[in-house]
């Protein structure tokens, strides 16, 4: 692989000019042939046993170029970015200058990381919300043990709202059944709004035994069939219940917790709530100043730069939803997306994910930070303890590089929330930045992309399942 040039160009592009040797290029197409032999038919010869030249003479002689080609360019790609230092932040657009017995010349074009001209970052204001916790605020943390400790008794009275009736029915649209509109002993709560506007309201006033017939109407909105069409539901009710609320006292706390007395149980709930506020208030103050130094910087943000991080967050979701032994093309048709929506969605994060990284990466360089052995291993460990494998797992799983950039991200923030202080937010400055809808490219059509780099969580989380596999 020789580098012949390279070309910087606007919006933070390089073009990138790379040579293979014939000898090279040659060797990987002696190497196609033999993959694709065995499906060519030439007649004459057995399926597979055709020369190389014949098939050549048949389908030209460049017949095999385009399997060489992608044979070597990813390589020689990525050689020559590591050669030339470049911090790469999109997919190349690669382009063939030139392919034969001398060789292959191809243009790889891709984005760099902008130039940035940090703005403030240190000892910026930002206001940050004041916890205080009321006895309303502690009756609502209660609320989930009373509900867990109420019990349903069944009750000879007319049912009310906030009953619960055990009921039959069936619906007839023109006198007749209709599919899903039918079931036995169904337990309904009065007021929930579970059914259909109209069912519930008509129960109010029933009481068991009581047979009755309810005239409904569907809202124009419901599923096709039965959208505005009139209906009646035959219902009988079985039993009529109500809600036995717990009394809320020493022994309740002590069947609903490890307290003697509902005192310490309410004080725990409260030491549990402002802990719980003061974080949300925390990660609320430091978001605010981290956009402050956002707006504050200066950077172009090419589109490819966006456009890349979209990609990731899209397979990142994907991926995700497959763990969970859903396909993911069957996961965007019952949820009615497509993947315009999904990667339009993920655009505006993609972009705030870049700003972001483009910020911190330039407070890393302008603090000049840097980790040490000493920091790396700790955080080797501390890998190794969370995800449950052995330490040289997880430092096969994670490339040190990786880890030192994240730890080195984590001190340029702690650079930035140290310095900060809290008080009144300065006037939100008006910035130029393009808007995600508006930076999100599209890779070029059939472009083949490269083995992506994945993050030091994701390939140790990766390792770690892949270790549970192995112990199944």
């Amino acid at each position: 692989m020789n580098v012949k040039s390279v070309e910087k160009q606007e919006k933070s592009a390089v073009q990138l000019v790379i040579e293979i040797g014939g000898e090279e290029f040659e060797a990987a197409v002696q190497k196609a042939y033999l993959k694709q032999r065995s499906k060519i038919n030439v007649p004459g010869f057995r399926k597979g046993k055709a020369p190389r030249k014949i098939i050549e003479g048949m389908f030209g002689s460049g017949v095999f170029y385009e399997d060489a080609i992608n044979e070597l360019y990813p390589k020689a790609y990525a050689e020559a970015v590591e050669q030339e230092k470049l911090d790469v932040v999109s997919w190349p657009n690669v382009e063939v200058v030139e392919a034969g017995k001398d060789g292959l010349t191809f243009k790889a074009t891709v984005t760099v990381r902008p130039e940035v001209k940090l703005g403030e970052y240190k000892g910026l204001t930002a206001e940050k919300e004041e916890v205080k916790i009321t006895d309303e605020d502690i009756d609502n943390e209660l609320k989930p043990y009373i509900n867990r400790a109420t019990r349903m008794v069944t009750v000879e009275r007319e049912a009310q709202n906030g009953d619960t009736v055990v009921i039959d029915f069936e619906g007839f649209l023109d006198g007749k059944p209709f599919d899903g509109g039918k079931a036995e002993g169904h337990s309904l709560e009065l007021g929930s709004g579970s059914f259909v506007p109209g069912f519930e309201e008509q129960l109010v006033g029933t009481k068991a035994g009581d047979e009755k017939d309810l005239d409904i109407t569907f809202p124009e909105e419901y599923h096709e069939g039965l959208a505005g069409k009139a209906v009646v539901f035959k219902v009988k009710v079985h039993e009529v219940k109500e809600k036995q609320l717990p009394t809320v006292d020493d022994e309740f706390a002590k069947d609903v917790s490890e307290f003697d007395t509902l005192e310490a149980f309410k004080k725990d709930l409260a030491d549990k709530l402002t802990q719980r506020r003061e974080a949300q208030a925390k990660r609320a103050f430091e978001a605010a100043v981290m956009e402050q130094v956002m707006d504050n910087m200066e950077v172009e943000i090419p589109d490819a730069m966006v456009a890349y991080e979209t990609d990731q967050m899209v397979e990142d979701m994907a991926r995700r939803v497959q763990a969970q032994g859903i396909p993911f093309d069957q996961y965007l048709a019952m949820t009615g997306m497509t993947m315009d929506i999904v990667r339009t969605q993920a655009a505006a994060a993609a972009m705030e994910r870049v700003r972001r990284d483009l910020a911190l990466g330039a407070v890393v360089a302008a603090e000049n930070i840097e980790i040490s052995d000493e920091d790396l291993e700790a955080e080797y460990k501390r890998l190794a303890d969370e995800y449950h494998m052995e330490l040289d797992q997880v430092k096969a799983a994670a490339p040190a590089e990786d880890v030192k950039k994240g730890l080195a991200i984590q001190k340029a923030e702690q650079v930035i929330y140290d310095s900060a202080k809290v008080g009144k937010a300065p006037a939100k400055k008006k910035t130029t930045k393009k808007k995600a809808e508006e930076a999100e490219g599209e890779a070029a059509e059939g472009e083949e992309k490269p083995k992506k780099r994945r993050t030091t969580k994701k390939k140790t989380e990766e390792a770690a399942a892949e270790e549970a596999k192995t112990e199944e």
